[in-house]
Protein backbone atom coordinates (compact mmCIF):
# COMPACT_ATOMS: atom_id res chain seq x y z
CA UNK A 1 0.00 0.00 0.00
CA UNK A 2 1.81 3.15 -0.78
CA UNK A 3 1.65 6.02 1.26
CA UNK A 4 -1.21 8.02 -0.17
CA UNK A 5 -2.98 5.61 0.39
CA UNK A 6 -2.64 4.30 3.62
CA UNK A 7 -2.72 8.07 4.66
CA UNK A 8 -6.32 8.14 3.29
CA UNK A 9 -7.50 4.80 4.98
CA UNK A 10 -6.66 6.32 8.07
CA UNK A 11 -8.31 9.77 7.46
CA UNK A 12 -11.85 8.44 6.34
CA UNK A 13 -12.71 7.59 9.79
CA UNK A 14 -11.81 10.73 11.27
CA UNK A 15 -13.18 12.24 8.48
CA UNK A 16 -16.62 10.24 9.13
CA UNK A 17 -16.66 11.21 12.64
CA UNK A 18 -16.25 14.94 12.21
CA UNK A 19 -19.59 14.85 9.14
CA UNK A 20 -21.53 13.38 11.68
CA UNK A 21 -20.66 16.31 14.84
CA UNK A 22 -23.90 18.31 16.22
CA UNK A 23 -24.41 21.41 14.68
CA UNK A 24 -24.09 24.35 17.07
CA UNK A 25 -26.83 26.02 18.50
CA UNK A 26 -28.07 29.02 17.08
CA UNK A 27 -27.32 32.19 17.70
CA UNK A 28 -23.74 30.30 19.21
CA UNK A 29 -21.27 32.49 17.87
CA UNK A 30 -23.00 36.01 19.07
CA UNK A 31 -24.64 34.30 22.28
CA UNK A 32 -27.72 34.70 23.62
CA UNK A 33 -28.96 36.21 26.61
CA UNK A 34 -26.74 38.36 29.23
CA UNK A 35 -26.27 36.26 32.21
CA UNK A 36 -24.51 37.68 35.17
CA UNK A 37 -21.90 34.59 36.71
CA UNK A 38 -21.09 34.99 40.40
CA UNK A 39 -20.02 31.75 42.94
CA UNK A 40 -23.01 29.90 44.12
CA UNK A 41 -23.93 27.00 45.31
CA UNK A 42 -26.77 24.51 45.42
CA UNK A 43 -27.03 22.28 48.31
CA UNK A 44 -29.18 18.83 47.23
CA UNK A 45 -29.52 16.79 50.38
CA UNK A 46 -28.45 13.38 49.67
CA UNK A 47 -27.07 14.30 46.21
CA UNK A 48 -23.94 15.62 45.50
CA UNK A 49 -23.53 19.74 45.89
CA UNK A 50 -23.67 21.85 42.45
CA UNK A 51 -21.28 24.81 42.48
CA UNK A 52 -21.12 27.70 40.02
CA UNK A 53 -17.59 29.26 40.23
CA UNK A 54 -16.95 32.75 39.38
CA UNK A 55 -15.16 31.78 35.78
CA UNK A 56 -18.48 29.91 35.22
CA UNK A 57 -17.59 26.66 35.54
CA UNK A 58 -19.82 24.57 37.13
CA UNK A 59 -18.86 21.32 39.58
CA UNK A 60 -20.97 18.61 40.71
CA UNK A 61 -19.23 17.08 43.59
CA UNK A 62 -16.21 18.29 42.31
CA UNK A 63 -16.65 17.50 39.33
CA UNK A 64 -16.74 19.93 35.93
CA UNK A 65 -20.09 19.23 34.26
CA UNK A 66 -20.01 22.31 32.10
CA UNK A 67 -19.14 25.89 31.80
CA UNK A 68 -21.47 28.84 31.71
CA UNK A 69 -20.74 32.41 29.73
CA UNK A 70 -21.76 35.77 30.31
CA UNK A 71 -23.90 35.72 26.73
CA UNK A 72 -25.51 32.64 27.94
CA UNK A 73 -23.53 29.73 26.04
CA UNK A 74 -23.38 26.17 27.80
CA UNK A 75 -20.04 24.70 26.72
CA UNK A 76 -18.03 21.09 28.01
CA UNK A 77 -14.96 21.42 29.50
CA UNK A 78 -13.37 21.45 25.60
CA UNK A 79 -15.43 24.79 25.30
CA UNK A 80 -17.01 22.75 22.83
CA UNK A 81 -21.04 23.75 22.25
CA UNK A 82 -23.52 22.32 24.49
CA UNK A 83 -26.27 24.54 24.50
CA UNK A 84 -27.41 28.26 24.25
CA UNK A 85 -30.45 30.28 26.44
CA UNK A 86 -31.80 32.51 23.73
CA UNK A 87 -32.85 36.07 24.75
CA UNK A 88 -36.52 35.13 24.23
CA UNK A 89 -35.71 32.44 27.30
CA UNK A 90 -35.40 29.33 24.84
CA UNK A 91 -32.50 26.78 25.75
CA UNK A 92 -31.44 25.44 22.59
CA UNK A 93 -28.89 22.37 22.67
CA UNK A 94 -26.74 21.20 19.79
CA UNK A 95 -28.77 20.03 16.28
CA UNK A 96 -31.65 22.90 17.31
CA UNK A 97 -32.61 20.68 20.11
CA UNK A 98 -35.29 22.18 22.76
CA UNK A 99 -34.38 22.17 25.97
CA UNK A 100 -37.09 24.06 27.84
CA UNK A 101 -37.43 27.76 28.76
CA UNK A 102 -36.03 29.86 31.14
CA UNK A 103 -37.16 32.95 32.92
CA UNK A 104 -35.50 34.56 36.48
CA UNK A 105 -37.48 32.23 38.82
CA UNK A 106 -38.60 29.72 36.95
CA UNK A 107 -38.40 26.83 34.00
CA UNK A 108 -40.17 24.62 31.90
CA UNK A 109 -39.18 21.31 29.91
CA UNK A 110 -39.17 21.11 26.96
CA UNK A 111 -42.26 21.54 24.68
CA UNK A 112 -44.36 21.97 27.56
CA UNK A 113 -46.27 25.09 28.60
CA UNK A 114 -45.94 24.88 32.64
CA UNK A 115 -43.09 25.54 34.32
CA UNK A 116 -41.53 22.58 36.63
CA UNK A 117 -39.08 24.20 38.39
CA UNK A 118 -39.38 27.65 40.52
CA UNK A 119 -36.18 29.02 42.79
CA UNK A 120 -38.17 30.80 45.76
CA UNK A 121 -37.04 33.95 47.41
CA UNK A 122 -35.02 31.74 50.12
CA UNK A 123 -33.26 30.30 47.08
CA UNK A 124 -35.23 27.56 47.42
CA UNK A 125 -35.78 25.03 44.73
CA UNK A 126 -39.51 23.32 44.19
CA UNK A 127 -40.45 20.55 41.37
CA UNK A 128 -43.92 20.19 40.48
CA UNK A 129 -45.18 17.19 39.05
CA UNK A 130 -47.22 17.00 36.52
CA UNK A 131 -50.31 16.27 39.04
CA UNK A 132 -49.68 19.59 41.12
CA UNK A 133 -47.43 17.86 43.57
CA UNK A 134 -44.54 20.01 45.12
CA UNK A 135 -40.83 18.71 45.72
CA UNK A 136 -38.15 20.54 47.15
CA UNK A 137 -35.50 19.80 45.63
CA UNK A 138 -32.73 21.44 47.91
CA UNK A 139 -31.72 25.20 48.26
CA UNK A 140 -29.53 27.78 46.46
CA UNK A 141 -27.39 29.81 48.66
CA UNK A 142 -25.74 33.13 46.46
CA UNK A 143 -28.36 33.13 44.00
CA UNK A 144 -30.26 36.53 45.06
CA UNK A 145 -28.66 38.87 43.01
CA UNK A 146 -28.55 39.77 39.45
CA UNK A 147 -27.24 36.10 38.76
CA UNK A 148 -30.55 34.39 39.87
CA UNK A 149 -31.11 33.48 36.15
CA UNK A 150 -27.63 31.63 35.72
CA UNK A 151 -28.61 30.14 38.97
CA UNK A 152 -32.26 29.13 37.13
CA UNK A 153 -30.53 27.98 33.82
CA UNK A 154 -28.04 25.49 35.83
CA UNK A 155 -31.07 24.32 37.87
CA UNK A 156 -32.64 23.64 34.59
CA UNK A 157 -30.06 21.63 32.86
CA UNK A 158 -28.99 19.57 35.96
CA UNK A 159 -32.53 18.65 36.73
CA UNK A 160 -33.40 17.94 32.35
CA UNK A 161 -29.95 15.81 32.84
CA UNK A 162 -31.28 13.82 36.14
CA UNK A 163 -34.84 13.01 34.94
CA UNK A 164 -33.65 11.85 31.62
CA UNK A 165 -31.37 9.75 33.57
CA UNK A 166 -33.72 8.15 35.68
CA UNK A 167 -34.66 4.75 34.32
CA UNK A 168 -38.23 5.67 34.52
CA UNK A 169 -39.00 8.81 33.01
CA UNK A 170 -40.77 11.24 35.67
CA UNK A 171 -44.56 10.55 35.41
CA UNK A 172 -45.80 13.14 32.74
CA UNK A 173 -42.34 14.72 31.61
CA UNK A 174 -41.55 12.33 29.51
CA UNK A 175 -40.55 11.91 26.18
CA UNK A 176 -39.50 15.46 25.36
CA UNK A 177 -36.82 14.29 23.26
CA UNK A 178 -33.53 15.42 25.03
CA UNK A 179 -31.61 13.25 27.21
CA UNK A 180 -28.57 13.24 29.12
CA UNK A 181 -25.70 11.11 29.30
CA UNK A 182 -22.11 11.40 27.89
CA UNK A 183 -21.66 14.43 25.43
CA UNK A 184 -24.28 16.26 24.06
CA UNK A 185 -26.07 14.84 20.65
CA UNK A 186 -29.84 14.04 21.32
CA UNK A 187 -29.71 16.61 24.39
CA UNK A 188 -27.31 17.60 26.64
CA UNK A 189 -25.01 15.79 29.47
CA UNK A 190 -21.94 15.15 30.65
Amino acid sequence: MNRTAYGFALCLPFATLLGCAPSAPPRWAEGGSALVIAPARWERGDDDTIEIQANGRVLEGGTLRFVVDRVGRVSDEDYDALAVLLPDGNVVGTDERALGYVGLNNATPPMADQAWLSLQPDGGVLFFQPNGDRSPLGKWTGCDGPNRRTCTLVTQLITLRNVYRAPVYAPGYAPYGPSFGVGVGVGFGY
